[in-house]
């Protein structure tokens, strides 16, 4: 069979709610369930399509024209099983909104590829990102140098979302005063957009910070849209008991970008119950490996290989986009083997230049309380103190990018050094692609003199800079 077979179906009022799948390909005599797609067309239409081998199985390699945003503030990150573009909006210019986004998927489902696409993508579009990689930084390595901020753990991660309310709090009181209502991109804010890897870590029960990073990211995405502070989650879960336990949570994060890949057996019935789906409605189920023909072997009869290699990662359904009902699946984003270091074709699609913005100043958020829990912590036996009000330990210079204060902090001893020196010591100090400039570091330094000391973001002790 070399060409696609098409049917046209009449439905009923209404149309196809929930059909059988496995039926369906048995009243084809099609035995590799792939290849039929059915989709539910308009009015009381409805169309499937046989194909000769699965069209999503075949992908190109993405490009930066594809990571680059469009006049309508999108991207394109895939396509559908017949060709169309997937599309994933990160801007609104008709509205001046930055958008809300979720991606929901299992292990191994390439939630962590369609995260360096976002990442390019606000990278080569002049959008500034601060990122959460709570897989300790494992999940997106790549991306160490190409964000403004890039945090590690849980704490840092709430550091971090405190600076974003902060800036879309700035925002509205800078906007009120001009007499504006909405976003202007890069007038004179740019696009800024908090991005959560792995979230699930930060709001599944028991989490250590789980009630105020629900919190935070619901106010994200509340308030922070309006004025060009977007918010986006990856998680393994989408229920709303791994995302905080906020319903509000959910029914902002639904209204936004939301995309799923692979799912569990029992996720459908809380997408439904979750309000991501209408009721009655059901996806064709993404297998792990896509075109294995369930049949009895003969006996002596051996599966090949490849029988049980997971192959559908990145085949996903984009939720609150225009097909919602309809398979897709991302371009090739990365070499397709694991590589024993940084992989050299993301590097590639990131590019050599540094990422647009400054990071955040995660000790300007460390709050008094926080810091007196650590001093009680030292000044006892020795013991490490409350897990959940200790500051973070402070980053390292080539895995997370910090403020020009931490740097100097970082660097300055106790009895100080001359600026020449200070300047030399901040151009070796691994933040190479960040070079201060002389106004800064002045800036800085008279900053950090006014305040008379400043307590370090790993809680050692108080220092007092002298040039």
């Amino acid at each position: 069979m070399t060409e696609v077979r098409e049917y046209v179906l009449k439905t009923p009022p209404g149309g196809v709610k929930k059909y059988d799948h496995d039926a369906l390909c048995d009243l084809l005599e099609v035995a590799d369930r792939s290849r039929v797609i059915f989709e539910q067309g308009v009015g009381r239409e409805a169309i499937v399509r046989v194909y000769p081998s699965n069209p999503l199985m075949n992908m190109r390699e993405v490009s930066l024209d594809d990571l680059t945003m469009d006049a309508r503030g999108r991207v394109r990150l895939g396509t559908y099983y017949d060709g169309s573009p997937l599309t994933f909006r990160l801007f609104d210019p008709k509205t001046g909104n930055a958008q809300r986004g979720a991606v929901f998927g299992t292990t191994g489902a390439g939630k962590s590829r369609l995260a360096q696409a976002i990442l390019v993508a606000c990278k080569n579009s002049g959008i500034v990102v601060h990122l959460a990689d709570l897989k300790k930084g494992q999940s997106v390595p790549e991306a160490a140098g190409q964000v403004a901020t890039r945090v590690t753990t849980p704490y840092e991660t709430i550091l971090m979302l405190r600076g974003l309310v902060a800036e879309a709090e700035r925002r509205m009181d800078a906007y009120a005063k001009l007499g504006r209502s909405g976003f202007v991109k890069d007038d004179p804010d740019p696009l800024v957009y908090g991005i959560v890897d792995e979230a699930n870590r930060l709001l599944e029960k028991g989490a250590l910070f789980r009630d105020e990073g629900a919190y935070l990211i619901k106010e994200l995405g509340r308030t922070g849209r309006s004025v060009g502070v977007g918010i986006i989650i990856l998680a393994q879960a989408s229920h709303v008991d791994e995302l905080g336990g906020s319903d509000t949570l959910r029914g902002m994060l639904k209204e936004g970008e939301v995309i799923l890949l692979r799912w569990s057996s029992s996720m459908m019935q809380q997408l439904v119950s979750d309000g991501l789906l209408p009721r009655g409605e059901s996806l064709q189920p993404i297998p792990k490996v896509v075109g294995r023909i369930q049949r009895i072997r003969r006996y002596n009869e051996v599966a090949t290989d490849d029988d049980e290699d997971a192959n559908s990662q990145g085949m996903l359904y984009h939720l609150t986009g225009p097909r919602q009902m309809s398979m897709a699946r991302t371009f090739v984003v990365g070499s397709v083997a694991p590589t024993p270091g940084f992989d050299p074709k993301i590097l590639d699609l990131y590019g050599p230049g540094a990422p647009p913005g400054e990071p955040i100043d995660l000790t300007a958020y460390v709050t008094d309380k926080e810091l007196k829990a650590l001093a009680d912590s030292d000044d006892s036996d020795g013991s490490a103190g409350p897990a959940r009000s200790a500051p973070p330990a402070a980053p390292e210079p080539s895995t997370a990018p910090t403020s020009v204060a931490d740097r100097i902090l970082a660097i300055l001893p106790p009895e100080g050094m001359t600026a020449p020196d200070l300047m030399a010591a901040l151009d070796a100090d691994g933040h190479s692609n960040r070079p201060v400039r002389r106004g800064t570091l002045g800036t800085t330094v008279s900053a950090l003199r006014k305040d008379g000391r400043l307590a370090r973001p790993d809680g050692t002790n108080f220092i007092r800079p002298h040039l």
